[in-house]
């Protein structure tokens, strides 16, 4: 944890252009409203007659205004089916988005993504490695975890990744920012062709069952995932906001900050740590799902600047927010299909990503 006095001169330096603390509370505050608001969609929205009413009136009185109850198939597919997957989107929206956003505070870079340190890469080659080989070489593993198999195959995989690339890049005590990144890209590389090379050995099933994974899908969500990777990212969340003051040293330079008295070091450990462990866990149970952790917290950049006390918490409410909106497109847009959500997200992120390059030009050319 920083200590928070050393590091208000930094943030005093942020607001020299201008306060906009209170345009942040505003702007976290309409996200609450939003994030309710997409909840309350996505319970709502589907094949069932269940309507926001129907659903607000059973949970405050236990039926709708007019004593119009929900149905049993209604009340199945809302609290068994439904909140699983609105509850499951809500915790990988925010942790997506919040590991988006300390990541390019650490590298200093608003094109940074959780996908630099290769925990994306790690988690599909450990989901790859079930999918093909859980029948053969890993039947024995599979036997003993049954349906978490998978999920624990991901997260173990971008721990590894994670630990390997901390060794990497850490020498004599310190680890290096630029060696980290350079490393990240190429263990992901790595973990990309090891993944190719599953996916030559794969069958017709198979490699549609990687397809799908790997464009992510929050349709199997279910309680007992919930539970196995909940705490992990709760936990991660509950830390982020710790490192607020931190990041904001940072962006004057890890000398400055270590001057203004922020333990760099630990610092780094921690973010990289944190992030690891909600993206390791959000991709192990709902595959690959792109551009939250790079297009929310820049979106909250441009409105209410870059002071990480508001654009944390900010980003974990846009962020579950967003992620919920686009799991509503999937799963309406091709009704009774569904659509993986990493296509939505891509088709939405991908043309804001560009836009934030063409306004990033001056500073990537080299």
């Amino acid at each position: 944890m920083v200590d928070q006095s050393i590091a208000r001169p930094a943030e005093r330096k942020m607001a020299s252009a201008g306060d906009r603390s209170g345009r942040a509370r505003l702007v976290i505050a309409l996200a609450c409203v939003m994030l309710a608001a997409a909840v309350l969609l996505s319970l709502t929205s589907g094949a069932s007659d269940a309507s926001a009413v129907k659903v607000v009136g059973d949970w405050l009185f236990g039926a709708a205004p007019g004593d119009v109850a929900m149905s049993a198939r209604d009340r199945l597919i809302v609290y068994d089916i439904r909140l699983p997957r609105v509850v499951l989107g809500v915790l990988i929206g925010a942790a997506l988005a919040v590991s988006g956003a300390v990541m390019q505070g650490l590298f200093r870079n608003p094109l940074a993504d959780p996908g630099l340190i290769g925990v994306s890469a790690g988690s599909s080659l450990g989901a790859a490695a079930v999918i093909v080989l859980g029948t053969t070489v890993l039947s024995p593993v599979t036997a003993s975890f049954g349906a978490l198999t998978l999920p624990l195959a991901a997260f173990g995989g971008g721990l590894s990744v994670t630990l390997l690339l901390y060794k990497v890049a850490t020498r004599q005590g310190r680890t290096s920012v630029a060696t980290m990144l350079l490393a990240g890209l190429a263990l992901a590389a790595l973990a990309m062709a090891l993944t190719g090379i599953l996916i030559f050995m794969a069958d017709d099933r198979q490699l549609r069952d990687l397809t799908f994974w790997q464009l992510g899908s929050l349709a199997g969500a279910t309680w007992q995932k919930i539970g196995s990777v909940g705490p992990v990212i709760v936990l991660s969340l509950a830390a982020m906001p710790f490192l607020a003051r931190g990041l904001n040293a940072l962006a004057l330079g890890e000398a400055t900050a270590g001057h203004l008295g922020i333990p760099v070091q630990r610092l780094k450990y921690t973010a990289i740590v944190g992030v690891s462990a909600a993206v390791g866990a959000s991709v192990a149970v709902s595959g690959g799902i792109g551009f939250i952790g790079i297009v929310v917290p820049h979106l909250l950049r441009l409105l209410i600047g870059p002071d990480n006390r508001y654009l944390l918490p900010g980003s974990a409410l846009l962020g579950a927010s967003l992620l919920l909106l686009a799991d509503a497109v999937a799963r309406t847009i091709v009704a009774p299909a569904e659509l993986p959500i990493g296509i939505v997200t891509a088709i939405a992120g991908a043309p804001f990503f560009l836009w934030i390059l063409l306004r990033k030009r001056g500073v990537i050319d080299l």
